[in-house]
């Protein structure tokens, strides 16, 4: 430590202080170059609300699913057969039919000429009803037995009736005032601010005269459909329509049918009856 100290006392003193000087405005500088404020030209932020030019509405996509099973194809009808014949192969004999066998070997020991009435001997004074006897009550008892049709015309052709093609699922249209006229549309509604769009759907649905009790599958939409309004009618602040589609099941009776009511029940291959062809790709896209 010695050494170095002589090193520093035997310079000048005038080197000391110009080196001294020089530091101090480097750093100086450095701390001016430091110091200097930055300026971007970055504008300040605002919060600007801007209205959206497409007016958004929810409709409700309301199905009543089929009541019975659908007829079978050919392929099904030959498939359900074949499935028949080798459960009746594999299968093991059932009561009846082993009373049957019982019954058939009794009658041919009774015809046989060594007959013993004494092997009979539980039976004896009985009057027995033989399984064959069974059958015979139970096809007059299946005679006048009369199935529910499945098919009834008076009621298919009815499309206000909920009860209509039993075997096939069906949507639920509703006539609506869409500007200067009436259209067949799902029932559906504008948006209100501060709802989902679920809660529109299903504010569309109850606002029906008819009051239809539904479950819907989910809060997030199965389509979407967007179309502009006419030149004459666009404004600046309105470009277009948004309508956001939810399923819903119906889960509740459907009222009677009245020819007056402002909606129907249709299968999907007659919503081409009923809806324009771009409403109706958009629906086909979703509904089973």
């Amino acid at each position: 430590m010695a050494a170095p100290c002589r090193r520093m006392a035997s310079r000048p003193l005038s080197l000391f202080v110009s080196c001294l000087s020089r530091t101090t405005v480097r750093e100086t500088g450095l701390r001016l170059f430091r110091s200097t404020p930055v300026c971007r030209a970055t504008p300040q932020s605002k919060a600007v609300t801007e209205s959206s030019p497409w007016t958004l509405m929810a409709a409700a996509c309301l199905q009543r699913l089929p009541v019975i099973s659908a007829d079978l194809n050919p392929i099904e009808q030959q498939f359900a057969h074949l499935m028949q014949q080798m459960e009746l192969e594999k299968s093991m004999l059932s009561d009846h039919e082993q009373r049957l066998l019982e019954d058939s070997e009794r009658l041919s020991r009774k015809q046989a000429e060594d007959y013993d009435s004494d092997e009979d001997g539980d039976h004896r004074g009985e009057e027995i009803m033989l399984a064959q006897d069974l059958e015979d009550s139970w096809e007059q008892k299946l005679k006048s037995f009369q199935p529910a049709p499945r098919v009834r015309a008076d009621v298919d052709e009815d499309v206000t009736s909920v009860e209509r093609c039993l075997a096939d699922p069906l949507v639920l249209l509703a006539q609506q005032q869409v500007g200067s006229e009436k259209m067949w549309l799902l029932p559906q509604t504008r948006w209100q601010e501060g709802e989902t769009l679920r809660e529109t759907a299903e504010r569309a649905l109850t606002s029906l005269p008819a009051g239809f009790k539904a479950t819907f599958l989910g809060s997030a939409p199965c389509g979407v459909y967007k179309y502009k309004l006419p030149k004459a009618a666009r404004t600046a602040d309105s470009l277009g329509i948004k309508v956001f589609f939810f399923k819903a099941i119906l889960s509740g009776g459907a009222p009677p049918a009245d020819a007056s009511s402002p909606f129907v029940w249709v299968k999907k291959s007659e919503l081409q009856r009923y809806l324009k062809p771009a409403y109706t790709m958009k629906l086909e896209r979703f509904i089973l």
